[in-house]
């Protein structure tokens, strides 16, 4: 059985600065699991390669969709399956390089036989999120499922909608419903994470690139996203860690340094969240990137795929 790698970790860790030096050292192609990478336009904010990077490199899965697109965790899947049989064929180590945990879970365990969107559903949630907010619907989905509530943000409109819209229409909470999967795929992944082992370093890291992206125009990026017409902060392209915080302050909401602080606030919570998920696998193997030996361990673990895999 063929073997993929997967290189998670929690955002800013150094997943694609690792990826492309063992992309020096090995030959390899990269699939990125990152749901906001994958909209055209969204190029600082989400620190997308650039393109000399993608020039040298072979990457995918990124600049597939209009922001104003979905792009979901089966089309993710669907995907990988198609691009692992090419990548290797060219006697190439396909990489998945990301830190989206839905698309990884779903990817490694399999997919959930959730209930199709029920558009009248849909609209009676939204106006009772209309009527009485979507915090108070995050409220009601901790009554009937706690552990989607949990990783939940209330401030987070489609999840809650969607959990919401699941359990009214099964009876069974969508926690309960996801822990339910088929395999999807016929590969092994090897999953590594990289994570330093300091939570102050990590939260540094984060504050510190956060900072280059405004240097680098990200307010600018998100004023023309704004500027198009046909967005708003229910895309889920919007509603990307940055992303929705800068939005609000170019529609006036708040600040610059409001925004910065949130920003910076949302994204330390969601590299907790991305760590508490990879606790969660025994699969998983961990390596700091701040190890002198991690690259050594990397390249090794890479260079017996291929030649199991590849050779």
């Amino acid at each position: 059985m063929q073997t993929v790698l997967v290189l998670a970790g929690p955002t800013g860790a150094g997943k694609s600065r690792l990826a492309e030096w063992l992309a020096t050292e090995l030959p390899l192609e990269i699939i990125s699991c990152d749901s906001a990478q994958v909209y055209r336009g969204l190029d600082i904010g989400t620190a997308k390669p650039t393109a000399s990077v993608r020039a040298a490199i072979p990457h995918h899965l990124i600049d597939i969709r209009d922001p104003s697109e979905a792009y979901s965790a089966g089309a993710f899947v669907t995907d990988v399956a198609r691009l692992v049989p090419q990548i290797i064929a060219r006697g190439r180590l396909p990489v998945i390089v990301g830190g989206t945990m839905l698309y990884l879970r779903t990817l490694v365990r399999g997919i959930a036989a959730l209930p199709e969107a029920t558009p009248e559903l849909r609209q009676a949630i939204d106006s009772e999120a209309a009527e009485r907010g979507w915090p108070a619907l995050h409220a009601a989905l901790r009554e009937v499922d706690p552990a989607a509530a949990a990783r939940i943000h209330p401030h987070d409109p489609q999840r809650i909608q969607r959990a919401l819209e699941v359990f009214r229409l099964t009876g069974t909470p969508i926690s309960v419903l996801q822990h339910r999967t088929t395999p999807t795929t016929p590969y092994v992944f090897s999953r590594i994470a990289i994570a330093p082992a300091s939570r102050t370093l990590l939260h540094g890291q984060i504050e510190q690139r956060f900072m280059a992206m405004l240097g680098a125009g990200l307010i600018g990026e998100v004023a023309g996203l704004r500027a198009r017409g046909n967005l708003t902060e229910r895309h889920a392209s919007i509603r990307s860690v940055g992303y929705r915080q800068l939005w609000a302050h170019v529609a006036g909401e708040y600040d610059l340094d409001t925004a910065v602080c949130k920003a910076v606030a949302a994204t330390r919570q969601l590299a907790k969240r991305q760590l508490t998920w990879l606790r969660s696998d025994p699969g998983m193997t961990w390596l700091d990137p701040t190890d002198a030996a991690t690259k050594r361990v990397l390249k090794s673990r890479a260079t017996e795929l291929l030649r199991n895999d590849c050779g």
